[in-house]
C-alpha cells in the first residue's frame, strides 16, 4: 500500500495568497457600497489631504453607517468649521476614499438603541446616508454644539 502525503503542493500556496487578497479587497469594496460611503464619495471626495487634528474612534465610541455597517475603531473624524472630514485607516481604505462633507449637506437628529444614545448625521441632501455616532464621540468632536435646540 502506498501512503498519501498530507502536504499540499507549493503551487497551492502561491495561488492561495492572491485569492485571499482578492477576497479581502472585494469585501472592503462591497462594504463601501453597502454602507453608502461610495455614494458619498461621488460628490464629497476630499480634494486635499487633511492636516488638522483627527479623532480616531475607539471600539467603545460606536460609529455605524447605513445598514448598521460598523466603522468603530477604523474611522477617523474631524469636525472643521465648514465641514466634516471622514477617513478610514489604511488597511481598510479600499472602497473608502477620504470624504469632506459641508455642514450644509448634513441633517442632525438623535436616536436611542437599546441602552446607547446616538447622534444621527444624515449625510448628503441627495444621498441621505445615516451615520450614527455615540453621543460621547459627538461631544468630543463638538458636533453636539451644532445640534438645533
Amino acid at each position: 500500500m502506498q501512503d498519501c502525503p498530507n502536504t499540499l503542493s507549493p503551487y497551492w500556496s502561491i495561488l492561495l495568497i492572491p485569492l485571499v487578497i482578492a477576497v479581502y479587497c472585494s469585501g472592503l469594496y462591497l462594504n463601501g457600497l453597502s454602507s453608502g460611503w461610495y455614494a458619498l464619495s461621488k460628490r464629497f471626495r476630499a480634494q486635499s489631504k487633511f492636516l488638522g487634528q483627527l479623532k480616531s474612534t475607539r471600539p467603545y465610541f460606536n460609529v455605524c453607517m447605513k445598514n448598521w455597517d460598523d466603522y468603530s475603531g477604523i474611522i477617523r473624524i474631524a469636525a472643521e468649521e465648514d465641514s466634516l472630514y471622514l477617513s478610514v485607516v489604511f488597511p481598510y481604505r479600499i472602497g473608502h476614499p477620504p470624504l469632506r462633507i459641508p455642514w450644509t449637506e448634513i441633517q442632525f437628529g438623535k436616536t436611542k438603541f437599546l441602552w446607547r444614545r446616538y447622534v444621527v448625521l444624515t449625510l448628503g441632501d441627495q444621498e441621505h446616508i445615516p451615520m450614527r455616532i455615540s453621543e460621547r464621540m459627538a461631544r468630543k468632536l463638538g458636533i453636539l454644539d451644532r445640534l438645533p435646540s
